[in-house]
């Protein structure tokens, strides 16, 4: 009966979910590239549609526009990795926006110390083990994403932590990119991470703006 009331109430994250098992379970298959493309793009864009048919706020807009952008990356990523790599910067930059939006009204002294080592300590560690300029740049825009979410008044443990698996997904791309790790290994961490940080984002804002209209 839960399960059922799941896909009754919220069929846009169990196909979603649905889309991104799939993808990383046929990832080796001899399926064609188009067919693991829509998987992929799908499953996030899945996301997208479920943002906005659980709240009509403006913010679920924005969370939404986060998520179609990410979908849209991931299939750029597929196609050309720069072309992939700019939708991906385009999709944290909408992200900072809502969550200055969102500000938390008084954060404590360590989760001020938290944003600020995520803003510092990102990039360089993309730098350390990618020793490229074009990742570092883009990590910035991955480290200011991440440590907004944190500053944010959304859950930490949905949204945050959201946030820090993204990070800890592209980390490991870099990796792998600076042959610091073995390309097997990122393979079967990377989606996962990935996936599981925009469930949880997206669930997270979408339960606050939802508790707002409640309240």
């Amino acid at each position: 009966m839960p399960k059922r009331a799941l896909i009754e109430s919220r069929p846009w994250l169990v196909l979603g979910v649905a889309l991104a098992l799939a993808f990383w379970v046929l990832s080796d298959s001899a399926l064609g590239g188009l067919f693991q493309m829509a998987l992929k793009g799908g499953s996030v864009a899945a996301l997208a549609a479920y943002a906005l048919s659980r709240s009509s706020a403006r913010d679920a807009r924005l969370i939404a526009a986060v998520m179609a952008i990410g979908a849209a990356g991931d299939i750029g990523m597929e196609l050309d990795t720069v072309a992939g790599g700019a939708l991906f910067l385009l999709s944290h930059l909408v992200a900072i926006v809502l969550y200055l939006r969102n500000r938390r009204p008084h954060p404590a002294l360590t989760q001020r110390a938290a944003a600020a080592a995520l803003l510092a300590g990102v990039p360089l560690t993309t730098w350390l083990i990618a020793r490229d300029p074009m990742p570092v740049l883009y990590s910035v825009s991955l480290a200011a994403m991440a440590a907004t979410a944190w500053m944010s008044r959304f859950s930490r443990y949905n949204v945050g932590i959201g946030a820090l698996l993204f990070v800890a997904s592209d980390l490991l791309i870099f990796a792998r990119l600076g042959g610091a790790l073995d390309p097997s290994l990122t393979e079967w961490l990377v989606w996962p991470l990935y996936y599981a940080g925009q469930l949880m984002i997206c669930t997270g804002v979408i339960r606050t703006l939802r508790r707002d209209h409640q309240a």
